[in-house]
This record gives structure tokens, sequence and C-alpha cells, in this order.
């Protein structure tokens, strides 16, 4: 049985379609008028966002501590851009501050049935997805942050030292694959979870190992935090999340002679998005390709930061223009155009990340 490229590509911002994206709140008690007002004040900021179609809020009838909201995105890169940039985070942090926890969910919208959908109108950009997508029921996340100059042989060792956390969260979510690089003084960790993410991150914080490795790096960070205090540690994670907008993967299960690798790319400002959408399209030009090296490539993008995590069969310099991306006529000097420094052949491989751990889950746990 063939399996299409449609099939291999089991998470995509960059096919057009709509998104829905749904957020869940259980207020503090006695906030939920305030947190109205601060609804209000946001909705109203981002009617003029572009790609932004509609918004509702919808309060629970059986119990008024639960809230949820919805909006209707043009694009998922519309709503990405918005939602990852320093404004978004001050914009809803009167939300934050008025809840128990936080939910977030986002949906590329495959049908629209009824008649309130017959009779819409809606902006001739926003389209549908195609296909229902194929995947094994993984998500893919990453952080990233910055370490003082200098401290990096000591960040590395304690980020390297501490143990595994339970792989297990729940009777519906498990930790499967938690990888971390550093490229120069930054840092990157990619997580693979199956199930319910933000339960998984709250697991993992949770971890008495964990948290002591965080307690650790602390002096080092170039942006101070304090994880005594929800609402730092919930606007430090909140601007370290770098989502993954483009996952692909070969059909046939994972070898061991594939390698785990990371590609930090310095996109030229207000180039990250558009420097994200050109690897997506290399790395499904790649598939394409049977005696492509790359067996899965997931990318990861937030404003100007771009980082690539490949799975690779043998050495990255059997073919070097797959690996980074450059493959095919000119497209080095396009990784140019929108990079900061030199891509290409030559210089790509300046932009590989160190490997500090790559910890995968037993098969039970």
């Amino acid at each position: 049985m063939t399996t299409t490229l449609s099939e291999r590509v089991s998470q995509s911002a960059f096919d057009g379609s709509m998104l829905r994206v749904v957020l869940l709140m259980d207020l503090h008690e006695g906030t939920q008028q305030r947190f109205f007002e601060a609804y209000e004040k946001l909705r109203n900021d981002i009617a003029s966002v572009p790609g932004h179609i509609s918004d509702q809020l919808c309060q629970s009838f059986e119990n008024p501590s639960q809230w949820l909201i919805t909006s209707e995105w043009e694009s998922a890169p519309q709503y990405l851009a918005w939602v990852n940039s320093e404004h978004h985070a001050e914009q809803v942090r009167p939300l934050g501050a008025c809840a128990r926890s936080m939910r977030p969910l986002k949906f590329t919208v495959l049908r629209e049935t009824g008649r309130g959908y017959d009779q819409a109108s809606r902006p001739s950009t926003a389209r549908l997805q195609a296909t229902p997508r194929l995947g094994a029921g993984i998500v893919r996340h990453a952080l990233t942050f910055t370490v003082k100059p200098g401290s990096e042989e000591d960040v590395a060792a304690i980020l390297s030292s501490y143990a595994s956390p339970a792989a297990r969260v729940d009777d519906h979510t498990r930790l499967c694959r938690t990888s971390l690089f550093m490229h120069g003084n930054r840092v990157v960790r990619t997580v693979e979870v199956q199930g319910d993410l933000m339960a998984a991150l709250r697991h993992v914080s949770e971890q008495p190992e964990v948290r002591a490795v965080e307690e650790a790096i602390n002096p080092y960070l170039e942006v101070d935090r304090d994880l005594g205090d929800p609402e730092s540690a919930r606007m430090f994670f909140m601007r370290a999340a770098v989502p993954a907008v483009h996952h692909i993967a070969a059909p046939e299960p994972e070898s061991a002679e594939v390698q785990r690798h990371a590609i930090y790319y310095p996109a030229k400002p207000g180039c990250g998005q558009a420097l994200a959408r050109f690897l997506a399209r290399q790395d499904e030009a790649a598939a394409r390709r049977s005696t492509s090296p790359v067996r899965s490539s997931s990318i990861f993008q937030r404003d100007d930061i771009v980082v690539r995590l490949i799975d690779v069969r043998g050495p990255l310099k059997a073919d070097p223009e797959t690996v980074y991306g450059v493959s095919g006529p000119r497209k080095a000097a396009v990784l140019d155009r929108l990079t900061l420094a030199p891509g290409g052949r030559a210089r790509s491989a300046h932009h590989t990340m160190n490997l500090i751990t790559d910890r995968r889950a037993p098969a039970q746990s």
C-alpha cells in the first residue's frame, strides 16, 4: 500500500485552512465579573487583528466558574503571528490572572454544515481543510530560552544530569520523548506527548528532579523568572513556547540507524514565518524522494525563531543539501535571503545544535 504525501504530513500550518481556537478556563472564585470585563477589552483589541473572523464567550450553565472562549481565524499563520507576539502576552495577562487553569486547543476546519453555515459569508481567503490528516496521536511542542554568555558549559551539565520523570501522566496521557539541544547560549527543549500536552507539561513541571534542575539554572538565565510566583512562571513559559507548525514523517517504523538532530535557523527580522514555510516545502519535496535520508521533520517557529528537528538515516554529510533544507536550484540563495547569516551548503552546518539529552520513554511505563 502506497502512503501519499498528504498522509505523511500529519500537521501543517501552511495549507490555508481556517482555524478554530478553543480556550477552556476554570476561574478563581469571585473573579467572574473581572474576567468578563477583561474579555470585553480583549475582544475589542483583537477585532482588528489580521485574519480574525469572529469569537464567542460561553459560560457553563452547570458551573459558573467554567468558561469557554472560541475564535475563528482565516488561517493558522495569522493566528500564530498574533498569539506568539509580545503584545498578545500583555493582552491576555488580565485573563490569566483570573484563571485557575487554562487549556488552549487549536483545530483546522474540515467541514461546515447546517443552515447557519449555508447562509454565512466567509472571507474569500478562508478555506476548509481538504482531507483528514493521519497521525500517531503525538503532540509536539518546544520551549526555548537563552542563558548568560559564558555559562553554556555549566548549563549543559545541569540539564544533562537529572533523572527522567515518569512517562505515564494519567490513563490517557504519556510523555514519549524529550530532546534537549543548545546552540551558543540558546537552549531548545522539544517534547513528544501522546494525549494531553498541557497535562504532560504540568506533570513534568511538578516532578521534584525537574523542579530542582529548573531552580539550578535560574541564576544563568538572561531573563529572570520566579517559578514560585504562578504569574511569573506562566508568563515565562508562554514567552518560551515555540509551537510546531509542520510535521512530516516516512511511513516505515523508525530504525536504530536513525539519529536525531536539531538545526537552528536565525531568521531575519519579520522573516520567521516565511522561513518556516520554505523549510516545510523543502521537506515535502524531499519526502517524494525514496532516497532522502530525512525520515521525519518537525518545524517549530515563533516570531523569528525557527528550529527544525530531524531524524536522519546515516551521516549528515552524506546529503547535506537535503538535511539542511537547501536541495534544488537556488534554494541555498533563498535560505540566505531569509536568514541573518549565510546558509547554503557551507554555512548551514554552523547552525546545527549540540545534543544535550535525548530521552525516550520505555515501551510500557
